[in-house]
């Protein structure tokens, strides 16, 4: 096991990058093989624009990585965090790291950014992709990018987690994110008993729902039981039904322009019927 943590703690850049690659290319072909929406959009296009603001917030990621090695180190260096004062074996340390910083990092990352308007304000980029596909996991105003970067900073001070475990908690998040947006077709027997443990594509799919209450539903990265714990879970028997998007913005001229993506935080909020939260 602490192999394994000294392996991701200095995991080369080139294997993350390759696991990117990788699985984009993999989910590109299963969604031409088993796609649960068979919609006629210009594919090439759409990925274009949402693998612009991955490449843009890799750049921001990169710009400020030190920040979240340095709350690693603050952690390491003064045992400071929860799993300082249980003192378990490594592999429960590595386990409770994990879906701890899931919840902290991720989950009530997730749920803030639809619950305060100026945060919504960033996250409608990713929520205005009226075609769902492995491309929109990365789909990220860098604000968000921001944001979601200080909830994983709390979350590595408040646990004591060293970089070892931050980054094999990242590269699952990666894994999922392609999982849980890519248009494949994955039977509902296959889906819900998995939805209990963890973040599912039919589960994930609902929460890009168009509408409420569904959009406001299913905020978990990886594991799915956090959205049954706090009440935030919700399912429907068919889901080919949805209408992927956000009412606020279906007109094509809002949700695939990269100029007016990168300034809807900065736009007047318009709510026909809709509150963020």
């Amino acid at each position: 096991m602490q192999a394994l943590i000294d392996y991701f703690q200095h995991i080369p850049p080139e294997v993350r990058s390759g696991i990117f690659v990788i699985g984009i290319a993999f989910f590109w072909i299963l969604e031409g093989l088993f796609p649960l929406f068979s919609s006629q959009y210009r594919k090439v296009r759409h990925a274009g624009v949402n693998l612009f603001f991955t490449s843009l917030n890799f750049a921001v990621a990169l710009v400020f990585a030190f920040l979240l090695l340095k709350a690693s180190d603050f952690t390491s260096i003064n045992e400071f965090g929860f799993l300082y004062l249980i003192r378990l074996p490594l592999w429960l340390n590595v386990v409770l790291g994990v879906v701890l910083l899931d919840l902290v990092g991720a989950y009530f990352a997730h749920w803030t950014l639809h619950k305060v308007r100026w945060m919504w304000k960033f996250h409608v980029i990713h929520h205005s992709d009226t075609n769902v596909d492995v491309t929109t996991g990365f789909r990220h105003h860098p604000g968000e990018v921001l944001i979601r970067l200080v909830f994983t900073i709390i979350g590595v001070l408040m646990l004591g987690l060293p970089m070892g475990i931050v980054m094999l908690y990242q590269t699952l998040s990666l894994i999922f994110a392609q999982v849980t947006h890519a248009n494949i077709n994955v039977p509902d027997a296959i889906d819900r008993p998995l939805s209990y443990l963890f973040v599912t594509p039919n589960m994930h799919k609902l929460h890009h729902h168009y509408r409420q209450p569904y959009t406001d539903s299913n905020y978990g990265n990886i594991f799915g039981f956090w959205d049954r714990i706090f009440g935030t879970f919700q399912q429907i028997d068919d889901t080919k039904s949805i209408t992927y998007g956000i009412d606020t913005h279906m007109d094509p001229a809002e949700n695939d322009r990269i100029g007016n993506l990168l300034s809807i935080p900065f736009q007047e909020y318009r709510n026909p019927g809709r509150k963020p939260g």
